[in-house]
């Protein structure tokens, strides 16, 4: 395999590995507990894959049948990402693989962990984790340093109480838990006082 498809191949496995990874890096979002476990990954066959993904995953083309199906739908979606972003986006694409090469291997191992409880979650647990991650990365970056520090220094029970004080202040956000009161902040249906109906 010549340096240039190498490259963009090692790329495709970077995206794939590394898709979820800044939702991980953010320990706050990351540490809720994790939902059961969602059916076991489908296979992804060759075949079903476009010319230009079979193109840029060539060089697993002879293994591609043995490979764990998780593993193939993360090649698969890291092609389709791939492909779909402009020259600029790959070479952060690259950059971050770099960034990713020079972590010490037991922080590459907790990365690779917490991928792998990500996948395990329920597709709306992994949207709830990326929408904490796109807030997280609203704030101002002292803010964002900030929260980092107090969950570094909490002990497993305090980050307990963050996690559930962070729900409870979604639920109020979102109108969920009061009697009466929807998830929008309206009537809840049957809940709340009836209207008053004449005989």
């Amino acid at each position: 395999m010549d340096n240039k498809r190498r490259a963009v191949m090692l790329a495709i496995v970077a995206l794939a590995l590394l898709a979820a990874a800044p939702v991980f890096a953010q320990e706050p979002a990351a540490s809720t507990p994790a939902a059961p476990a969602a059916a076991p990954p489908a296979p992804v066959s060759w075949s079903s894959l476009s010319p230009e993904q079979q193109r840029l995953l060539g060089p697993v083309a002879g293994q591609w049948n043995s490979l764990p199906p998780a593993r193939q739908q993360a090649l698969a979606r890291g092609s389709e990402r791939w492909m779909a972003m402009s020259p600029a986006e790959r070479d952060q694409a690259r950059e971050r693989y770099s960034r990713w090469r020079a972590l010490p291997p037991e922080q590459r191992r907790a990365l690779r962990e917490r991928w792998q409880r990500f996948q395990a979650l329920s597709p709306e647990e992994q949207a709830r984790l990326r929408e904490n991650f796109h807030r997280f990365q609203q704030l101002p970056p002292a803010r964002r340093e900030m929260l980092r520090q107090q969950w570094r220094n909490a002990t497993p029970e305090q980050r307990q109480r963050m996690i559930e004080h962070v729900r409870a202040q979604r639920m109020k956000r979102l109108g969920v838990g009061r009697p009466g009161v929807g998830p929008r902040g309206g009537p809840h249906p049957g809940g709340g006082p009836r209207p008053h109906r004449r005989p």
